[in-house]
């Protein structure tokens, strides 16, 4: 198995996707740069974490029409696994992979953060090692993380199980309280109708090494790459 990491103007966890990838999975990977648009060298690509274009317009909105993008689209298309994280989730939302927007947070300032998420939904080729239910702490560091959607859109992802975390305290209760950004019904994740396309605001990479304060992240990337050594 083989990954990409794209990379913009202005990704700054490109290296941290990376290290897990190489360290933690230890599957080769690569950096994409944004220009590039043959992807068919990889089973999985991680669009990550960091303010592409300088966050100009919308966090996401400029990304979202790089060249590479094209090809994302016609990647997960063919039912291939694409992570979107923090940035990552808000460029996927923008590109139209993923349904929603993310916008400013309920406060109107940039959080950075450890917190709680609980996992909703095990049945994506993501979260498949995970316990239901159980409990994550995993950081957060963004100023557009306010998960925000219509009713129908809301209504659907409840019924079609695609809301995969939800922002809770650490018992896994979820409340306002624990909702960092305002996020409607504590959405911290979600996945496409076909569960080959998640995005999640918490950065699952910055998560992986108990030095750093949690390891939680760690499975979300094993997951992934147990769903790609079943499918080989």
């Amino acid at each position: 198995m083989k990954f990409g990491v794209i990379v913009f103007p202005g990704s700054n966890c490109d290296h941290d996707a990376y290290h897990v990838i190489s360290k933690h999975v230890g599957q080769p990977v690569d950096f994409i740069w944004h220009r590039e648009t043959n992807l068919s060298a990889y089973d999985a690509v991680i669009i990550p974490g960091g303010f592409s274009y300088g966050d100009y317009l919308r966090a996401g909105a400029l990304a979202s029409f790089s060249p590479v993008m094209t090809s994302v689209k016609d990647f997960a298309a063919q039912g291939k696994l694409v992570l979107g994280i923090c940035n990552g989730f808000q460029i996927l939302c923008e590109a139209g992979l993923l349904p929603g927007a993310l916008i400013r947070n309920r406060e109107l300032h940039f959080i950075c953060d450890h917190v709680r998420v609980r996992v909703e939904s095990t049945s994506t080729p993501f979260t498949h090692e995970l316990k239901p239910k159980s409990v994550l702490r995993m950081p957060i560091a963004h100023a557009e993380g306010n998960f925000v959607c219509d009713d129908a859109t809301l209504a659907e992802l409840q019924r079609e199980d695609r809301i995969i975390f939800r922002y809770c305290d650490e018992n896994g209760e979820t409340s306002d309280a624990a909702n960092p950004n305002g996020a409607r019904d504590n959405i911290a994740g979600i996945c496409s109708r076909e569960r080959n396309v998640m995005g999640l605001m918490p950065h699952p990479e910055r998560a992986c090494e108990d030095a750093l304060g949690s390891s939680d992240g760690r499975e979300v990337f094993r997951s992934l790459a147990g769903t790609l050594a079943a499918a080989a």
